[in-house]
């Protein structure tokens, strides 16, 4: 059965994937995996699980919008080379999808979130009988795509089932205990100011488990367009509720967002960028917010801070950058 996809030139590279493949010789596992990840958010949760065991890439970095993210030759040659291709699913990759379950057809594909339960997932807007793909914003939907990326690498290195589960298991603590930060800290934001207004819908998740009233200015998807009207709205909730700040995610430009502040002044409400959130990829590699349980970190502690609430200016660990 053919699966839908609003675009078709991927396809175009699969005579390239197809050689590869046929190229490519039984892996020996006495070196490490070879593991592609599509976000950086995936690639941590391979990194923090393999260990030493797999090099892993990551196709999309920091600032890299995956939902309109389009492969280049030489992440099509990563891909076809590699012992295991992890991508999210749930429509995030959505001008990937047609292409990955191509790929899989001759390769180790795994949609690792797709293993997140129906009945957890929140409803897409834009797109009848999808869901929203933002799963990783809670922590506690995150420990199920983290059992999943454990459970690729066992299958592809069954060798190394017993260093991906102690790994795992250290992991998903580590989650845990921010999980337990996060709504010690949120729950001390005051209930008027529980409004979070950001580019692009990509809060939900984590507007559902910490009970915070989430405003996307963009859909789900930034391939969605905000219109006048939207802009219009959001100005007369910012006005009617005094919303005090808005932020701005590190992937999305800052344009609507200016706009947004600018009619709310118009109109005589002052609005303050509250700062710049990680929304659909990690901070530097190399850096604490670099990491997913950085990036949340960053999400929650600042969120916190900006709209009245008490957490501390290091975060979690302690180890948020200054200003950041």
């Amino acid at each position: 059965m053919q699966i839908f996809s609003p675009l078709r030139p991927v396809i175009t590279c699969l005579a390239l994937v197809a050689a590869i493949a046929f190229a490519s010789t039984a892996t020996s596992h006495a070196k490490p995996l070879n593991v592609v990840a599509t976000t950086s958010m995936i690639a941590d949760a391979a990194r923090q699980i393999a260990g030493d065991r797999a090099e892993v890439k990551a196709l999309m970095g920091p600032g890299v919008d995956p939902h309109s993210y389009r492969q280049t030759r030489s992440d099509i040659a990563a891909m076809a080379r590699a012992d295991l291709v992890l991508w999210h699913g749930l429509y995030l990759e959505a001008q990937l999808e047609e292409f990955f379950f191509d790929l899989g057809k001759r390769r180790n594909v795994v949609a690792v979130g797709e293993a997140v339960a129906r009945d957890k997932l929140l409803s897409h807007a834009d797109y009848d009988g999808r869901f929203d793909p933002h799963v990783w914003m809670d922590p506690k939907l995150w420990e199920t795509v983290v059992y999943a990326v454990r459970d690729a690498l066992i299958a592809t290195d069954p060798d190394g089932a017993a260093t991906y589960t102690a790994n795992a298991k250290a992991h998903v603590a580590e989650i845990k205990k921010l999980t337990d930060y996060m709504a010690s800290v949120t729950a001390t934001v005051p209930e008027k100011s529980r409004v979070l207004l950001t580019a692009h819908d990509a809060f939900s998740y984590f507007g559902r488990g910490y009970d915070f009233e989430v405003l996307g200015i963009q859909g789900i998807s930034t391939e969605s367009e905000a219109g006048l009207r939207r802009v219009e709205e959001l100005v007369d909730t910012i006005v009617e509720r005094e919303i005090s700040a808005v932020f701005v995610e590190s992937s999305v430009p800052e344009r609507n967002v200016r706009a947004l502040i600018e009619g709310a002044s118009a109109r005589g409400q002052d609005v303050a960028i509250g700062g710049t959130l990680y929304s659909d990829a990690m901070g530097e590699p190399g850096t604490y917010e670099g990491t997913y349980i950085g990036m949340i970190d960053h999400n929650a502690t600042l969120i916190t801070r900006a709209l009245g609430g008490d957490a501390p200016e290091g975060g979690f660990q302690g180890k948020l950058a200054a200003g950041s």
